[in-house]
């Protein structure tokens, strides 16, 4: 899976359902994707996070992509935070997301968005194997990188995210290889969500951690 910024839920039930998960962090950067923003509510609505990043080169991967420090972003991300979730029952939980997103030693997009999600990842107990694909080095693209890489780290199950599910079909995954396919199958359910009252899916984990607490937010994804 690609490495983006404050995922939803659902990716953490893939990376909870796995025994080895792959941050594909030298895939292409896509400017206006979930790269490098996500959402939170505000007013009742979906709310955008946004990190401002440099755009150098139209091929640059997540990892060569650049975060661009000379704007004030984290300053007034955090305090958007704060404000958003300062009466929520789980705000004091918000420090463990202010204290990764304030730490200036992440110039790379894609180290702030897997120390954010390694961070999610261990207060909700997910203990697969996690890898880059840029130390893989894996040649190839689509389907036939999926399979190097896969023959790479050994694995005999593939669990896909449904949104690959038509270009694995269309490049014949399952005639290539004997490892076994399979598809996510997670759906959001309702959580009560604090200042909303009509309930907004696919949200930030961080929304799902603010309003359940980390245990909470545990149960939710598995």
């Amino acid at each position: 899976m690609q490495p983006t910024f404050l995922p939803w839920s659902g990716y953490f039930n893939l990376m909870a359902s796995v025994d080895v998960f792959v941050f594909l962090d030298d895939a292409q950067f896509q400017k206006g994707s979930w790269h490098n923003r996500n959402r939170i509510p505000l007013n009742g609505k979906p709310h955008w996070l946004t990190v401002p990043v440099k755009h150098n080169t139209l091929s640059q991967s997540i990892l060569q992509t650049e975060i661009n420090m000379q704007s004030l972003w984290r300053e007034k991300m955090v305090r958007q935070l704060q404000q958003v979730y300062a009466r929520h029952p789980f705000s004091s939980e918000l420090m463990a997301f202010t204290d990764v997103i304030n730490d200036t030693s992440y110039i790379s997009l894609a180290e702030l968005n897997i120390a954010l999600i390694q961070m999610v990842s261990n207060r909700i107990d997910i203990n697969c194997q996690m890898l880059r694909s840029s130390e893989l080095k894996i040649k190839g693209v689509r389907t036939e990188r999926l399979l190097a890489m896969l023959n790479a780290i050994s694995a005999t199950h593939y669990l896909s995210p449904q949104g690959a599910e038509s270009y694995l079909t269309a490049d014949g995954f399952s005639q290539q290889s004997e490892v076994s396919l399979a598809y996510q199958t997670f759906e959001p359910q309702y959580y009560p969500q604090k200042k909303s009252t009509d309930f907004i899916p696919k949200l930030s984990i961080l929304d799902v951690v603010m309003n359940m607490g980390w245990h909470g937010a545990k149960t939710y994804i598995k």
